[in-house]
């Protein structure tokens, strides 16, 4: 098994999917308003570069670019999921542990993090990113997609410039089957308000 070392240094561009704590849910999109108003203010207090994005029902896959002198992701996905969390109703399916925890339930504490190596990492993701919503079965092609950032992408594409690591580092295994497909037999669960 090969051993990965998080990348926590200071800038770089990573990978990033966030879950909701329950699978199905719909309300990233029911309120994707509140959810890019937490964004703006997450951004306005700890800036960083949105280099690709797709809000999907109940997760959200995106890339971003850190500045130089700063590697806290933690703390920018950390208040941005607590700004959208603060004005949602408590969720009726916390558990005891997350009561005791003071927690309100709404997402996975935990993230996905991938640091991106080079141009060709930075492509994979920005397409897995932009592919997403078609993977999930919720449209045929990525532009059909409103809650994404490809309509954005489209006209200019800025990839960051990387650093050159070192043969012997090694930062997160490959992450190939991020989005698993969905079988062509079965739809994709939606639920309605």
């Amino acid at each position: 098994m090969t051993r990965s070392r998080r990348h926590h240094g200071p800038g770089g561009t990573y990978f990033f999917t966030l879950r909701l704590a329950r699978r199905g849910d719909d309300v990233l999109l029911r309120r994707v308003s509140l959810l890019r108003q937490a964004l703006r203010e997450t951004l306005a207090r700890r800036p960083f570069h949105i280099d690709a994005i797709a809000v999907l029902p109940d997760v959200i896959h995106t890339v971003w670019t850190l500045p130089e002198q700063d590697g806290d992701y933690a703390n920018r996905i950390g208040m941005w999921k607590a700004r959208f969390s603060k004005h949602l109703p408590l969720p009726p399916h916390r558990s005891l542990r997350q009561i005791k925890r003071g927690e309100k339930g709404i997402w996975q504490r935990r993230f996905w993090e991938h640091k991106i190596r080079d141009a060709a990492d930075f492509k994979r993701h920005r397409d897995l990113v932009h592919l997403s919503p078609v993977h999930a079965g919720l449209c045929k092609r990525p532009e059909d997609w409103s809650f994404s950032s490809i309509h954005r992408d489209r006209s200019r594409v800025i990839e960051p410039e990387f650093e050159v690591l070192d043969d012997n580092e090694v930062l997160d295994d490959d992450i190939a089957p991020l989005l698993p497909r969905r079988p062509t037999h079965m739809p994709p669960q939606r639920l309605h308000s």
